[in-house]
């Protein structure tokens, strides 16, 4: 392999990469979510999310409803909402917020023996405010939000975006998620993490902020 390399701009790298993606692409992606699934591939360098996807039905236009209308964001750790773009997402009037180390959710997750996951999930629910939940670390966080959300004691989310990384309950509890009657974009299996939520977030407010709504 040569060693050889040219330099560019940072646009010219973010052009080259996904005409690389799009080059590579095992078969092609379903249109209305292309864009969200090149820019999860070319956050992780894994092509294994062309399938692993999943998108409810006319997800793409209800997420931009949302955040045209400031719906918050909710993420289940400092890193995603560290890698979510503010600028473009201030121009659409909505914000990123993350619970997890509020002291409030500290403390209710040691009296509980539960993670801070699931109790930043109640305290969000608490608020009574309809939230767009990205979720990259905690299975707890999504199988917080199944139970809620079935007992009726929450605002429905407007979409949930459930891409939690690892091993013990995280394909169950994006499969619960998948059940429920809100809209979803889920990372199916075991793969995930606080970079691609934060990926998919940032492909969706890239769209809203280009999209004149119907």
């Amino acid at each position: 392999m040569s060693a050889e390399y040219k330099a560019l701009s940072p646009a010219e790298i973010e052009k080259l990469s996904f005409d690389m993606i799009e080059a590579e692409l095992p078969h092609s992606a379903d249109p209305r979510y292309s864009h969200i699934i090149k820019r999860v591939i070319h956050t992780t360098a894994d092509f294994d999310y062309l399938d692993n996807l999943c998108f409810s039905e006319n997800v793409e236009k209800l997420a931009a409803s949302a955040l045209h209308e400031g719906v918050p964001i909710v993420t289940d750790t400092r890193m995603a909402k560290a890698g979510i773009s503010k600028a473009a997402l201030s121009k659409l009037g909505s914000e990123v917020l993350c619970f997890m180390s509020d002291e409030d959710v500290a403390l209710a997750a040691e009296q509980s023996g539960t993670t801070r996951a699931a109790c930043a999930i109640s305290k969000a629910a608490a608020m009574q405010r309809r939230f767009i939940f990205a979720i990259g670390n905690a299975p707890t966080a999504l199988l917080r939000l199944h139970e809620l959300i079935s007992q009726g004691k929450m605002v429905k989310p407007a979409l949930i975006i459930g891409a939690p990384v690892g091993f013990v309950n995280v394909v169950q509890s994006k499969e619960l998620i998948m059940q429920l009657d809100v809209p979803y974009i889920v990372a199916r299996g075991r793969k995930g993490g606080s970079n691609v939520a934060a990926a998919i977030c940032n492909a969706l407010i890239y769209d809203a902020v280009g999209r004149k709504l119907e």
